[in-house]
């Protein structure tokens, strides 16, 4: 069974503006105006994106055709570029209308407009008064968007508009997750616990319970073709220390039943709550080896049957191949840093050397003991990310650069484990970090992409929290 990683390129619809009454007095002018807005699309596409260029909209019809054309082929957000003045009243309410947020391009083909500029360019440069009408418009229909000014091709203009496309991009993949739950959240847990009827009408996602009978009914036969490749592959991708063959063998049918409920029904994530998995279940074992493959391919998972971080999880992996689920586990006072740890899940790619599989005995569970992945998460700059809910079903995204600690003296084998300095003295950061109401379920995303996930808080809606 294929382990593909989810595409990272988001795409665009770009749509140029001009006005009618141009076409009908200097008709000559339009082979320029169209050459510019390919021009625009080629630098959006320079920088990673995929774009739907519309062609040039004067009157409502068009714009109305060119916005349903973004919609039908999943256009992450739609870039608006003003070619020209182009009265708002034939695009605000067709803007107005769209789920697919705004991206507002305020630029102009000419860098020079000084006092020796031949008038004949005022002709291709007067859209920024365009720009104008349709903000003020959108603004008066409640349709927010987001904004960046600058040339073209002398500024970072198109940088930041392709900033806001990545975040685009993963507000549309939070707001059409589909989290597929095995068994009821965790008894007590309340952090994380927002109702299915709530995560969707707020955020768009979607729940997916599963029915244990089901997932029997999945379970690949011991000696499968699937299962066989499949733990073949693991023998090469992980360290084993003679790991039982029979518990290996179990893991990978659960993993393999959890990964084919996932195909079937499109599922963008998955948790579990593994208090209440047991032998009459029927599954082989805890599936904790697929949940930490899933997020090596770009999948989301969240523990305890947190469906609102496995969204957030899944959305990130999505885009950063470099996620995990995680916790905070323990306060090195001492070190000034941060533990990290969970029972068994973790994304393998983000080890420090060779990830291990091994055999973890749960005594407080009435199931066999599972095949899972344990190591120590890799040094390196990273974001710790964590979506709180609020009060009156508001949502707080937290983001707290860290520094991840790898490899060093340690006394911990066999266990998912990190350390990570936060950017303050640990005492302050976990006073902060609760006052602002973080929960104990988060992900990390290596590297500084706290630019592209403030804007994506933003889009979502959230309040946006970081602590540095």
């Amino acid at each position: 069974m294929n382990e593909t990683k989810v595409t990272t390129r988001p795409k665009v619809g770009l749509l140029p503006f001009y006005l009618a009454l141009y076409d009908r007095v200097a008709p000559e002018e339009r082979p320029r105006i169209d050459q510019f807005a390919g021009t625009i699309a080629k630098e959006l596409e320079k920088r990673g994106l995929e774009v739907e260029l519309a062609p040039v909209c004067r009157l409502k019809d068009e714009f109305a055709s060119a916005v349903s054309l973004f919609e039908k082929t999943s256009a992450d957000a739609i870039v608006t570029l003003h070619m020209a003045y182009s009265p708002s009243l034939e695009s605000a309410k067709v803007l107005a209308g769209t789920n697919l947020p705004i991206l507002v391009l305020d630029t102009s083909p000419t860098f020079e407009f000084g006092p020796e500029q031949d008038p004949a360019e005022i002709m291709h440069n007067h859209g920024i008064h365009g720009v104008q009408d349709m903000c003020n418009l959108l603004i008066r229909n409640g349709k927010s968007f987001q904004i960046e000014a600058g040339h073209w091709e002398h500024s970072d203009v198109i940088d930041r508009i392709a900033v806001w496309a990545r975040a685009a991009q993963l507000a549309s993949r939070m707001r059409s997750a589909r989290v597929g739950r095995i068994a009821e959240p965790f008894q007590g847990m309340g952090d994380f616990a927002v109702p299915p009827d709530v995560l969707h009408e707020t955020m768009g996602v979607e729940t997916v319970p599963a029915d244990f009978a089901m997932l029997r009914s999945l379970l690949p036969a011991e000696d499968d073709p699937d299962v066989i490749a499949e733990m073949e592959s693991d023998l090469a991708r992980f360290s084993t220390n003679n790991l039982d063959m029979d518990v290996h063998r179990k893991s990978v049918r659960s993993s393999l039943a959890v990964r084919r409920w996932m195909e079937r029904e499109h599922l963008t994530a998955f948790t579990m709550n593994f208090d209440s998995i047991d032998r009459s279940s029927g599954l082989a074992a805890l599936p904790f080896l697929e949940a930490s493959k899933a997020m090596a391919r770009g999948q989301g998972y969240a523990g305890e049957g947190d469906v609102l971080t496995a969204a957030l999880v899944g959305t990130l992996a999505s885009a950063y191949p470099e996620t995990t689920f995680t916790e905070m586990f323990c306060a090195d006072w001492a070190g000034d840093r941060i533990f990290l740890s969970h029972m068994g899940e973790l994304n393998p790619d983000l080890v420090a050397g060779k990830a291990e599989l091994v055999e973890k005995p749960m005594p407080f569970l009435n199931t066999d003991a599972p095949a899972l992945v344990v190591g120590r998460l890799k040094g390196g700059d990273a974001v710790f990310v964590n979506l709180a809910p609020g009060s009156e079903n508001t949502f707080t995204l937290i983001l707290v650069p860290i520094k991840m600690l790898g490899e060093g003296r340690e006394n911990m084998p066999a266990t998912v484990r990190g350390w990570f300095k936060p950017p303050m003295p640990v005492s302050d950061f976990l006073a902060a970090y609760s006052s602002v109401g973080g929960t104990h379920h988060a992900a990390i995303v290596y590297k500084n992409v706290i630019d592209d996930l403030i804007r994506f808080g933003e889009l979502m809606g959230w309040d946006v929290v970081v602590l540095e």
